[in-house]
């Protein structure tokens, strides 16, 4: 993808995690796909997170060769799986050279079955070891038992992202020597979020990544670029192309120039994903 003169001087912008795939965007999605070429979205990865939205995310790969796809079991969505959810997984990672995720732990969600849950993320994680690829992780409530399970290990050497990073800075450094990576969202921007953000100043630079999480996790109203509403509901949704505003975001909490700063997470994508990428 050419970079084209948008609001942001030309730099290219990488999205560490969204959901392109949602059917909340389906509607929008010529014109949110126009609107990141705008912005110089060069690359983004699109997580799966359950067998049913696995297909989208294929056929979005296909189209786009800006779009890494990823696939995997989300822990909201492991009481579904099928009895052949395992084999289905190898089949798309052996379709497109893809990631792994959306995986991990949560004890936010109502009546979590912690135990299905860790078995789900366990076998993906070998998995993701064994083919060596970057994996991306959800947690909540559930910080110090990712830890430990991470410590057992395996991990893949290429190393892993902890998506929408929320955790204690404590865990930094120990998730950091295992090769974990941080990405930061605009939700964070809201005023409430001050301890996610204190985290991030503890991140070590080559570690940071930046996503939308689109749909989800909007910006605070007065950042955000580009205005979107799920049809179906009329609520406000998160578009991908909001990620040059994250970007913004994150310069001023951490105080750097934008240039700088989207050269350095230019750098940590590649770092991380580099190795999928198609096309930008």
């Amino acid at each position: 993808m050419p970079i084209v003169e948008g609001h942001n001087m030309n730099i290219r912008l990488y999205d560490a995690h969204n959901h392109l795939q949602d059917a909340r965007l389906a509607p929008h999605r010529e014109a949110v796909l126009a609107a990141m070429q705008k912005e110089g979205v060069a690359s983004m990865v699109v997580n799966g997170s359950c067998e049913e939205d696995w297909p989208e995310v294929l056929a979005l790969a296909r189209e786009c060769p800006q779009v890494i796809p990823s696939f995997g079991y989300h822990p909201w969505y492991v009481k579904e799986r099928s009895p052949d959810w395992q084999a289905a997984l190898v089949r798309y990672l052996d379709t497109v050279p893809s990631a792994i995720g959306e995986i991990g732990l949560d004890r936010w969600i109502k009546d979590y079955d912690l135990v299905a849950q860790e078995e789900v993320f366990g076998w993906q994680l070998r998995l993701a070891a064994e083919r060596n690829l970057p994996v991306s992780i959800h947690c909540l409530q559930a910080w110090g038992r990712l830890l430990e399970l991470l410590r057992a290990g395996p991990c893949p050497r290429c190393g892993f992202l902890l998506h929408s990073f929320g955790g204690p800075s404590e865990v930094i450094a120990p998730l950091a020597e295992l090769g974990g990576y941080f990405s930061v969202p605009g939700y964070f921007a809201h005023e409430r979020k001050a301890r996610q953000r204190e985290a991030f100043r503890h991140v070590p630079p080559d570690r940071l990544l930046i996503e939308t999480d689109a749909p989800d996790q909007l910006l605070p109203s007065e950042r955000i670029q580009y205005p979107l509403t799920d049809p179906a509901t009329g609520k406000a949704i998160n578009h991908p192309a909001n990620l040059g505003a994250v970007y913004r975001f994150v310069a001023e909490l951490l105080d750097e120039p934008l240039e700088e700063l989207a050269e350095r997470v230019e750098q940590n994508y590649q770092r991380l994903f580099g190795t999928l990428a198609r096309g930008s």
